[in-house]
């Protein structure tokens, strides 16, 4: 039974792909975006619907920007739930551009690329980061830097926190948590660490039982002076009791 689910799943996830994908390269170029983000918002729905991942928002949703957002990594699912939750530009390793559709799907949600291994790329990020939010738009970053279990959380690197202080915008601590929909104990079947292959964690997540992805937003907060450092300490404190409530 688990096995013909997971088969059901993954073949309607397919067509939810194929349709994201041409509406990306063939109605994108003629939509404005604000439209373009709704059209985001949707598609990122009805994934996570037939992917059989139900969605809870706790917290204040984000409002008009400019404004980042902060949050703890456990999945590939989780750009998906925050775009479900609040349309966002991620920033997201250059490799995922070269991805067969999803690179497609990934640039299409305006996801802005970096080369993590690159000290030079990085402050280029940084600056377009902070020209975004200059111009009012709502980003969204894992500091991070890769995923986790979901039970415990790793430092938060400050790199690109700097883009918040450099646009004098506030920060949005949100909390990821992914629960057996049945029990209400954390679940980790769609965690992606370690030895994972994305194959693997997507099968777990599609022929799993249910899961409800839980995006508890924190209070909007400004620098007050600290550095990128000091502030991205804080933001996982924040992010680390978001967690608990």
């Amino acid at each position: 039974m688990n096995s013909l689910r997971g088969c059901w799943r993954l073949g309607r996830a397919l067509g939810v792909i194929l349709a994201g994908w041409a509406t990306v390269v063939l109605l994108f170029p003629r939509m404005g975006a604000a439209l373009q983000e709704v059209r985001v918002q949707a598609w990122a729905r009805q994934m996570l619907t037939v992917l059989g991942i139900a969605l809870e928002l706790r917290g204040d949703p984000p409002a008009p920007g400019p404004l980042l957002l902060v949050a703890n990594h456990i999945s590939w699912l989780d750009i998906l739930v925050m775009h479900a939750a609040r349309h966002c530009r991620f920033v997201s390793k250059a490799d995922v551009k070269r991805w067969p559709l999803i690179g497609t799907l990934a640039t299409g949600g305006g996801t802005i690329y970096i080369e993590r291994e690159s000290r030079r790329d990085a402050m280029r990020v940084v600056h377009r980061m902070a020209a975004r939010l200059a111009a009012g738009e709502i980003l969204a970053v894992f500091p991070e830097g890769t995923t986790s279990d979901g039970v415990s959380l790793l430092p938060f690197h400050g790199n690109l926190v700097q883009a918040a202080i450099s646009a004098g915008a506030p920060v949005q601590p949100v909390a990821l948590r992914f629960i057996d929909a049945a029990t209400g104990e954390t679940s980790l079947t769609p965690c992606y660490i370690g030895d994972d292959s994305l194959v693997a964690s997507l099968w777990r997540t599609v022929s799993g039982p249910p899961v409800t992805a839980i995006v508890t937003y924190g209070e909007p907060q400004h620098a007050q002076g600290r550095d990128r450092r000091r502030w991205a300490q804080d933001l996982r404190a924040s992010v680390e009791r978001l967690r608990r409530d």
